[in-house]
């Protein structure tokens, strides 16, 4: 059994002869909250997609939950979700009918009863029976969530998990997150350029750049390093071209 929730070796990917991904190794303790940032461009997306078995790399491996992405896929996919205010769920489907289908793709037992608490936990019982292309952008967000949530993932990516979300609902998609992986133990890695989120969520964060990562290191760590009072500027200053080896 590998030690690592998720990782990779020497993970690349090339698209037209341009260098995506260079090689990155990553290490994500089970359990933890990660944070992958990065500017437009950077990779990150990318890295999401391999992880998530939608893009096959160049060359490296990918591990995730002690096995090998490439040939052990059927024994991890119970077990992994993913959530992103970017890939909608069938709009044309209501809420309830959309967690029916994908429960039924995890094989879940007990569905009813499963999209029953979900929808009590996620306060979105009011809706289950609308549409899914007629709701707002933080009812969405939570019917995803819920969506991401039903086979009780041990391991859980996000994309941007509350981008266009007020800053009320914001805090509350937070303290749920945080609340599901502390009483699950559940490991989650995010993609986000919201930097407050980033230092109030992730215990540690991981910074790209042209496919690269640059910086690694818990919040106040690397506030510290870059001799900053925030991640905002520690953001900034990497992307404004400041090179350091940390």
């Amino acid at each position: 059994m590998r030690s690592f929730a998720i990782e990779t070796s020497k993970l690349k990917k090339v698209f037209d002869n341009q260098v995506v991904i260079n090689s990155i190794n990553l290490q994500i303790q089970y359990g933890s909250v990660t944070g992958l940032l990065g500017g437009n461009g950077a990779g990150k997306t990318t890295t999401l997609s391999m992880l998530l078995g939608l893009l096959s790399p160049t060359s490296g491996s990918i591990y995730l939950l002690g096995h090998d992405l490439e040939t052990q896929r059927s024994l991890i996919a119970p077990y992994i979700n993913f959530s992103s205010p970017y890939v909608d769920l069938p709009n044309r489907l209501t809420v309830r009918q959309n967690l029916i289908v994908y429960g039924r793709l995890y094989g879940i037992k007990g569905l009813k009863d499963r999209v029953q608490e979900l929808s009590e936990k996620l306060q979105i019982t009011d809706y289950l029976d609308r549409r899914y292309g007629s709701l707002s952008a933080g009812q969405r967000t939570r019917a995803s969530l819920a969506k991401s949530l039903l086979n009780a993932p041990r391991l859980l990516l996000l994309d941007e998990p509350t981008a266009s979300l007020d800053p009320d609902t914001a805090d509350w998609v937070r303290t749920f997150l945080l609340s599901y992986c502390t009483s699950t133990g559940a490991t989650l890695f995010m993609a986000s350029h919201n930097m407050r989120e980033v230092e109030n969520m992730c215990q540690d964060v991981i910074v790209m750049k042209a496919g690269n990562i640059v910086a690694r290191g818990s919040p106040q760590n690397l506030i510290n390093s870059f001799g900053h009072s925030n991640m905002e500027e520690v953001f900034l200053d990497i992307a404004r071209q400041f090179h350091r080896t940390l």
